[in-house]
């Protein structure tokens, strides 16, 4: 089945759903799934829509430019048109620990991500016979304080060598310079190893057991110019026992941080969330 994803977003009024679901009869395509929020406090409206095109009066091509005529007619309408095929390219960067990227990538050889993991980029080579396994490229590209601008530049050399569209940070311990961000909002995913905004900074396992926490969590959000502040995707916890040590916490905080990096990734995937500001609404 060939389907097209519509993520749009607009001010709120009447006839909205009316109008979209018109626009896919109109060229003869047949609904599949349909999901809208009004946000009552900013009256605004969102949807998601996925109908199929096998049959549309209209090629792919053409479908976006129809799309934008529709929605003129609404106030500040933001919208992201995208089909089943072809999959959309994604890079891990990863530094040391394999939890995270060796999870994504047994998840794309079973068929759970609907992607295709093109390039794995580290700062260390620890990894290079994980991605060795699944056959997929492997580029060590050493990133400190020191190289960070000339390693930055070969980064985006081969994102736009790969035609990277989702970039995936995969426990990678480096911060993203300007050079990487800037133009990707809403393009780079990141998994935070505590419960944001909890526990910010080095060490949080030690933290929250210097607090005596009773849960522990995970966040997998939006990638920012500022430093884990981005729009959150996904979170999880996990309960802590006053009978648990360090080792047990890091353990328990790789379990959630595999899970909640996979969720984010493939709800982004899926296109089921949109960004509105520093929220998202997810699908």
């Amino acid at each position: 089945m060939e389907t097209a994803t519509l993520l749009c977003s607009c001010d709120d009024r009447s006839g909205i759903v009316a109008a979209l679901t018109h626009f896919v009869a109109e060229y003869r395509g047949n609904i599949i799934d349909l999901d809208q929020h009004t946000d009552s406090r900013e009256k605004k409206f969102f949807m998601r829509l996925v109908w199929d095109i096998g049959a549309s009066a209209l090629s792919r091509e053409d479908l976006p430019a129809a799309m934008s005529l529709v929605a003129k007619k609404f106030t500040n309408m933001k919208w992201r048109l995208s089909f089943g095929s072809p999959l959309p390219r994604i890079a891990i960067m990863a530094s040391t620990a394999p939890h995270c990227l060796a999870d994504l990538l047994l998840r794309r050889q079973m068929g759970e991500l609907p992607g295709e993991i093109a390039l794995v980029i580290a700062n260390h080579e620890d990894l290079a016979g994980l991605c060795q396994h699944f056959q997929v490229p492997f580029r060590h590209i050493p990133a400190s304080r020191e190289n960070r601008a000339e390693a930055e530049a070969e980064q985006l050399r081969l994102l736009r060598e790969y035609r990277i569209e989702l970039l995936v940070l995969a426990r990678y311990m480096q911060v993203l310079g300007p050079g990487l961000t800037d133009g990707r909002e809403g393009g780079i995913i990141n998994i935070h190893h505590s419960f944001l905004p909890a526990f910010v900074g080095a060490k949080p396992y030690h933290q929250a057991l210097a607090k005596g926490v009773k849960i522990i969590g995970a966040t997998a959000h939006y990638v920012t110019a500022e430093l884990d502040q981005g729009p959150i995707i996904c979170q999880d916890t996990a309960p802590v026992s006053h009978r648990d040590e360090v080792e047990d916490l890091i353990r328990k905080g790789r379990d959630i941080e595999r899970r909640v990096l996979g969720a984010a990734v493939r709800l982004h995937l899926e296109r089921r969330v949109i960004v509105s500001g520093n929220r998202t609404i997810v699908f």
